[in-house]
């Protein structure tokens, strides 16, 4: 069976201008995938994702993203991102960032748009991830 692609990318904890790169190269993976918006969405949730790993713990990190398997995953196949860090401290969900705060969006972001998200601890450190169905869940 053949398998989608896979974007595998390490990152240094003081290059946030990686951010922008991985956006360019997720956005190249994903150009025959999904329906309308689909790939803009998984551009945000990602960015966010690796954003927030860069500077809330202070080390580097590391981002997989995968279309599943199969010869359609290409255009039709589920999304699954991954952004590894090495700190063991979980994030906490908020449920309303204040008005004025310049923080504290991205996890509340990821937990509601991403079809399925969650967090899982992995050696030293943690691993965020979310998926996106081509189509979106309806």
């Amino acid at each position: 069976m053949e398998r989608g692609p896979v974007l595998t990318k390490r990152l240094a904890h003081d290059d946030l201008a990686v951010v922008a790169q991985v956006r360019a190269e997720l956005r190249e993976m994903l150009r025959h995938w999904g329906g309308p918006g689909r790939a803009d969405l998984a551009e945000l949730l990602t960015s966010e994702l690796v954003t927030n790993a860069l500077v809330h713990t202070g080390r580097g990190a590391q981002i997989t993203a995968s279309l599943g398997d199969g010869p359609g995953a290409r255009v039709t196949g589920r999304l699954r991102v991954e952004v590894r860090d090495f700190v063991s401290r979980h994030p906490t969900l908020r449920d309303r960032p204040a008005e004025d705060s310049t923080s504290g969006r991205g996890l509340l972001l990821v937990h509601t748009l991403a079809d399925a998200w969650g967090v899982r601890a992995h050696g030293v450190g943690k691993v965020l991830w979310f998926e996106l169905e081509a189509e979106g869940v309806p």
